[in-house]
């Protein structure tokens, strides 16, 4: 009986030391702050029975506005009472907060000094805001904002006044020194757009100025007052942590920001020696066998795109955000939308270069493109422009281009000359030795034929009725063949008039009563 004793007291005494002392549990609890209007007073770590570090908090910050709405309450009787494992922070009769040894170690102060300086905050936290809310306090917090408010609107006004007299200036020296914005000849902006331009900039700056003034007037006012004085450093710190957050990343980015910009500067005069290089080997002072000046242009635009890819390539790591999960996703997004939209325009880019580098035609050619025949008048990576003898432009994708077969009537012109062709068709009641003479005088009267090579005539069909004769002639401007053409044909007319020979082209049928004939009265013989 007295060992069942013995051990029970031991328990017993035990039980309010195990209480107090520190514990794994207890060292491993996030601390909870106290504090009372917007000032930090202490810090509570340990748990006290079923009540954690936060919930200790939460009552003692609930017994100091209680104590805080009783004006009659004496704070000198705030004081600290020590017990044997915690201490008391008392106001009259009331425990406002007990202090552990836990509480003690994390503060890294001894227990008797903390709930010390724990009471002695308690009541100078309590004393600062009951002078802060007297009578007169009040009254020099509502002096303070009635003097920033006059201030405010003085500034105002001024500001208002300054934009107004700008606005004037700009209005007088409209067509003085502010004049129409102009590229060549081409008018971008006229001069009122830009006194509009101007005017609206000056009433964006002054937005600005009023929003960033009324920015800091609302929150130094409201730092007039005990109630609202907790609210200033929240609104502040709504424009300043941006900055600071900006200032921040400026400051991690700058090296990667130089490494760009040496990047930058030095593929910029790659380009410039790569421009250098082309232009002489397109005016001819720099010849490489086998390749041809006019390829020069489009072999830099190639090297050009191919330096910027791979400049892009090694930049791309440096740009600040790079290896963020929403950037790598936003690039892949665009890059699969550039992949399935652009699939045509990639096949006539890749077109325009294999027709680069073919050469079956240059810019000026007279050409037939499948049922499109005109000048070349521009060529590009992607699309290839023609103007029809009717002064139709007509706009060909690289892609069908390629596709299609091309006939450039200008490519041997220069050299031995273009052949025009024309048929017609005569009766074997004309000797042929004659009517190769007619067509052949024929093509002598036109002009722009050439006379050297001479035109000659080829026999193209023997037919039931009549004989098939085909006029050649060589001409160095193809670009007028639809007007050669028209003036051959109108001469061989002639030709054969004269001679009395008939064009049965490729039959006539005619009633004649014997003097009858197709040639004109006026072409007969006499």
């Amino acid at each position: 009986m007295r060992i069942k004793l013995a051990i029970l007291g031991f328990f017993v005494f035990l039980a309010p030391v195990s209480y107090h002392l520190p514990n794994a549990e207890a060292q491993d609890l996030p601390g909870a702050e106290v504090s009372f209007r917007g000032r930090s007073l202490f810090t509570l770590y340990s748990r006290v029975g079923s009540f954690f570090p936060a919930d200790r908090a939460r009552m003692t910050e609930e017994r100091l506005a209680s104590i805080y709405r009783d004006p009659a309450f004496p704070l000198e009787s705030i004081t600290s009472s020590f017990g044997d494992q915690s201490a008391d922070i008392l106001g009259r009769d009331i425990v406002i907060v007990t202090l552990t040894p836990e509480d003690a170690l994390k503060n890294h102060h001894p227990l008797p000094e903390l709930a010390t300086e724990v009471a002695r905050k308690i009541r100078e936290s309590l004393e600062d805001e009951r002078r802060k809310n007297s009578p007169r306090e009040l009254a020099l917090g509502a002096l303070y904002a009635l003097l920033s408010t006059l201030i405010l609107l003085v500034l105002l006004y001024l500001l208002f006044r300054l934009t107004k007299t700008i606005m004037v200036v700009i209005n007088s020296h409209r067509g003085k020194e502010i004049h129409s914005l102009k590229v060549g000849n081409f008018e971008l902006l006229s001069e009122d757009k830009v006194s509009a331009g101007l005017g609206s900039l000056v009433k964006f700056f002054r937005l600005a100025v009023v929003l960033l003034t009324l920015y800091f007037y609302v929150p130094l006012v409201l730092s007039f007052f005990p109630l609202t004085a907790g609210l200033t450093p929240r609104l502040l710190s709504y424009l300043f942590d941006p900055i600071r957050a900006i200032g921040k990343s400026l400051l991690t980015v700058i090296p990667n920001l130089i490494v760009i910009g040496v990047i930058l500067v030095g593929t910029r005069y790659v380009l410039s020696f790569a421009r250098f290089f082309f232009d002489q080997m397109e005016a001819g002072k720099i010849i490489f066998s086998g390749f041809y000046p006019d390829w020069a242009s489009p072999t830099y635009k190639l090297v050009r795109l191919l330096i910027l890819a791979i400049t892009i390539v090694v930049v791309f790591p440096y740009i600040p955000g790079s290896s963020s999960p929403a950037f790598q996703a936003v690039s892949v997004f665009l890059g699969l939308l550039f992949s399935f939209g652009s699939s045509s325009t990639i096949s006539s880019v890749i077109s325009g270069v294999l027709l680069t580098y073919m050469r079956p035609f240059r810019i000026g050619d007279r050409v037939k493109i499948a049922d499109t025949e005109g000048d070349v008048v521009e060529k590009t990576f992607l699309v290839t422009r023609v103007r029809t003898p009717k002064n139709v432009d007509v706009t060909i994708p690289n892609s069908l281009v390629l596709g299609s077969h091309i006939i450039n009537f200008s490519s041997s012109s220069q050299y031995g000359g273009m052949i025009l062709h024309t048929e017609v068709t005569i009766g074997y009641d004309a000797h042929w030795r004659k009517v190769h003479g007619l067509l052949i005088e024929a093509a002598g009267r036109t002009p722009g034929v050439l006379s050297s090579p001479p035109p000659f005539v080829l026999q193209t069909g023997l037919d039931d009725s009549y004989v098939r004769y085909e006029i050649n002639a060589y001409t160095h401007d193809p670009h007028r063949m639809p007007y050669l053409y028209a003036e051959l044909r109108e001469n061989i007319q002639d030709a054969f008039n004269t001679a009395g020979v008939e064009i049965l082209s490729p039959s006539y049928r005619s009633f004649r009563d014997g003097s009858a004939t197709t040639i004109p009265s006026t072409d007969l013989p006499g």
